[in-house]
């Protein structure tokens, strides 16, 4: 990386572009509508049971200027995109997401909270982590909650993360994709025993989308 790079990336212009596709939104409660998503490379938050691997390294992805990004946004018809990673806070969002929402388009975002906010967003959906806990000042911003439960201690450390939220963000419980038979029962107890969470299902996968 060069200087002149290094300064783009750090004003938001130039950033490592993993992916970008048009699918469906599979989680969470935005579940079922079209979305324009774009996944960002680079996260050290290390989920060992993250299904997307190849996005922690962010020198694997091509350096895309935002500007370009947004050109290929506008030739779709869609109306939301999702800004998703890898961890995309750990870049300067706020060029991309300010040019986004001049085109008229609804922007959120999926984060861990792990890095400081940047951007415009219309929702955020945090996915918080314990081996890299989130930032206190993301915790009021956040529209939605969405926990990976794993094991019945993943449920304890929900309920102390939906301490931080506001009272108006919504709480979701979704299982660890390969322990989902294992952790769906414990969910679903859960919720039905405290009834301001909810299920969250990764339904994409379901319908073999990406």
């Amino acid at each position: 990386m060069n200087v002149a790079e290094d300064l783009l990336i750090k004003a938001g212009t130039l950033l490592p572009l993993m992916e970008a596709f048009y699918s469906i939104q599979g989680e969470g409660f935005h579940t079922g509508k079209s979305a324009y998503f774009l996944r960002i490379g680079g996260c050290d938050v290390g989920c060992h049971w993250c299904d997307v691997k190849e996005s922690w390294d962010a020198n694997l992805h091509p350096l895309t200027k935002a500007e370009d990004i947004v050109k290929q946004i506008d030739e779709t018809k869609i109306n939301t995109v999702v800004i998703t990673g890898g961890e995309p806070l750990m870049w300067n969002m706020n060029f991309l997401t300010k040019s986004l929402k001049k085109k008229g388009l609804q922007v959120h975002l999926e984060t861990s909270g792990a890095y400081p906010m940047s951007g415009s967003f219309d929702w955020i959906c945090l996915s918080p982590k314990k081996n890299q806990k989130p930032l206190d000042e993301i915790k009021p911003l956040v529209n939605e909650l969405k926990i990976i439960v794993q094991n019945k201690h993943d449920l304890k450390w929900a309920e102390q993360q939906k301490q931080f939220v506001s009272p108006s963000c919504k709480l979701y419980l979704q299982p660890e994709w390969s322990k989902r038979d294992e952790v769906l029962p414990l969910i679903t107890d859960f919720v039905m025993e405290n009834i301001d969470w909810q299920v969250s299902l990764q339904s994409h996968k379901y319908m073999n989308l990406p």
